[in-house]
């Protein structure tokens, strides 16, 4: 993966704000012109939250030529912290703090064919690409995953530009995707790139599957977004006895959060469990910790001797036995 320079951040205007679904909102910013935004680019918004300010970043599903209008789309998360709240808030007129489009998901030139793997508001991640893989006339497959077809943004559009190179994976309508079969269907040439983005539980399945049929991990390549997991958040208690700490987090609140508010200054970068720097020892847990990064390997969170706290959680113990769960770290 790449990355732009250091954030440059500005005062952008909003220029749109729609529905294009009841929980997603298309929100177009207008800043200093820069460069288009490239495929699988994002940029960070600053949000006021009820606990203050924050950062998001969302990914640019449209950029003008100039870069001057990057369109990003937002859902409105069941247990939001409050920055898809602040975000589906904003009208036309309104000015925020964002970035220049940020690289850290780039679309690679020179594969053979490619796989567009999306789930949910995973879409926003790759919808870009697919405009570039149709421009250049590229083999590709575009997968669009969801629950139900009226959460599914941007149907429409897609189904008009991709034609029957778009399959539309829906549950509610029985055509639901199947993990196994999309991994083993591809040709065995070495040749074949995925790209997807979405919940932690499909992206966690393809990745198994793809390393079962022993194909490069290189060939597979994905953006997270931290809030999906294996459990419901709920709250959970806390502590490191080493910085006399302990707390409880909410289930609103990110274990990073609650323990900086506790006054504990933990190591961290990305936010959405991709870089490491934020996995801390786990010296007892009681419960299940639910791993929601994508940093450490399938071995690893089988062991549950470490976590990264940016986006991880502790559910109570199956059953409820023993009360809410309880997480003891060793910086």
């Amino acid at each position: 993966m790449s990355s732009d320079p250091r954030p440059v951040w500005a005062t952008a205007r909003v220029v749109e704000s729609r529905p294009v679904t009841d929980r997603i909102r298309r929100i177009t910013l207008e800043r200093a012109a820069g460069r288009r935004a490239a495929p699988g680019a994002h940029v960070d918004v600053r949000v006021r939250t009820p606990k203050g300010d924050d950062v998001r970043s969302y990914s640019v599903v449209e950029s003008s030529a100039d870069g001057s209008r990057l369109t990003v789309s937002v859902m409105l998360a069941q247990a939001s912290r409050g920055g898809s709240l602040f975000m589906h808030g904003l009208v036309e007129g309104d000015e925020i703090e964002c970035t220049q489009p940020l690289q850290n998901f780039e679309l690679r030139h020179g594969a053979h064919r490619y796989v567009l793997l999306a789930g949910g508001v995973g879409i926003t991640a790759v919808i870009e690409m697919g405009r570039v893989l149709h421009r250049l006339g590229q083999d590709y497959r575009f997968v669009y995953v969801g629950r139900t077809r009226a959460q599914m943004a941007y149907v429409d559009e897609l189904a008009g530009l991709h034609g029957d190179r778009l399959e539309l994976r829906v549950d509610d309508e029985h055509t639901g995707l199947d993990v196994a079969a999309l991994v083993s269907g591809l040709p065995d040439d070495g040749r074949t790139e995925v790209y997807m983005c979405g919940p932690i539980r499909l992206m966690d399945a393809v990745r198994r599957a793809w390393l079962s049929h022993g194909r490069l991990i290189a060939d597979l390549r994905f953006e997270t977004f931290g809030s999906s997991g294996w459990f419901e958040s709920e709250s959970f208690e806390v502590e490191i006895p080493e910085l006399g700490v302990s707390t409880v987090v909410a289930s609103d609140a990110s274990l990073l959060e609650a323990l900086a508010a506790a006054g504990a200054d933990m190591m961290y970068d990305c936010r959405k469990g991709e870089c490491g720097l934020c996995e801390v020892k786990v010296s007892s847990v009681r419960g299940r910790i639910d791993h929601r990064d994508v940093f450490l390997s399938d071995d690893e969170k089988a062991v549950d001797e470490t976590l990264c706290i940016c986006v991880s959680r502790v559910a109570a113990p199956e059953g409820g036995a023993g009360g809410s769960g309880r997480l003891t770290l060793t910086l």
